[in-house]
């Protein structure tokens, strides 16, 4: 990272994450660079054939990510569900409705947000990621990161927090304050899921919201 973006994140809080070597978000050497295009129709063919692990067998498609291309705000979480998987798009089963709601509430309709998760494909039975899924996917979620260019990541949930990060802390850890990731301000938050099952900790998600709209308004990470 470059010593102006480091010494700018300083002035603002933030906690600067650097690659770590061998860590889970490095470009895995399975992937030759041919094979993560830097345009968004030849991603999204590259993703859509993808093979890289065994999850190619088990999917019913992949789920690439929808949303504006050119986002102020992207939303990154864990990986399809059941309803993902069916559908083609995240987010769309009862957990995309109150991440919806979440997002009417902050100011924003679903169209206006880019949408994508860690993983392109639905691990069986919504099993956490193996490390070799999460490494055969991270270099096209990092891919759509740099063609949206958003202002400020929301990441939900803490398995898409600690591979997009590089980082094994637990959530609570991680919620409440400013990341960076190559310069773009990240916040991490409790993924929906979680929220309809503990829906007492629906307060907390809101603070972490009005904190992305406080990075937003400041302009950071423009």
């Amino acid at each position: 990272m470059q010593a102006r973006q480091l010494a700018i994140l300083e002035a603002m809080g933030v906690d600067a994450y650097e690659r770590r070597t061998g860590a889970p978000s490095s470009l895995p050497a399975a992937v030759p660079p041919d094979r993560v295009p830097a345009d968004w129709d030849s991603l999204a063919a590259v993703v859509r054939d993808c093979r890289l692990c065994g999850l190619c067998e088990t999917r019913t498609q992949t789920v690439f990510g929808v949303g504006n291309r050119s986002a102020r705000l992207m939303v990154i979480g864990e990986a399809p569900g059941a309803e993902e998987d069916r559908q083609g798009e995240p987010f769309v089963g009862r957990a995309g409705q109150l991440l919806n709601a979440m997002l009417r509430a902050a100011g924003f309709a679903r169209e206006e947000v880019f949408i994508a998760n860690v993983l392109k494909c639905r691990p069986p039975h919504n099993r956490d990621p193996s490390d070799e899924e999460a490494e055969s996917c991270l270099p096209y979620l990092r891919r759509q990161i740099e063609l949206v260019n958003p202002n400020a990541i929301l990441c939900v949930g803490r398995i898409a927090a600690q591979r997009l990060l590089g980082t094994d802390s637990p959530i609570g850890r991680l919620r409440g304050r400013l990341h960076d990731l190559d310069g773009r301000p990240v916040i991490v938050t409790y993924h929906p899921a979680y929220l309809l099952r503990s829906p007492g900790e629906k307060r907390k998600s809101w603070d972490d919201l009005k904190l992305a709209l406080g990075v937003l308004a400041n302009g950071h990470g423009a």
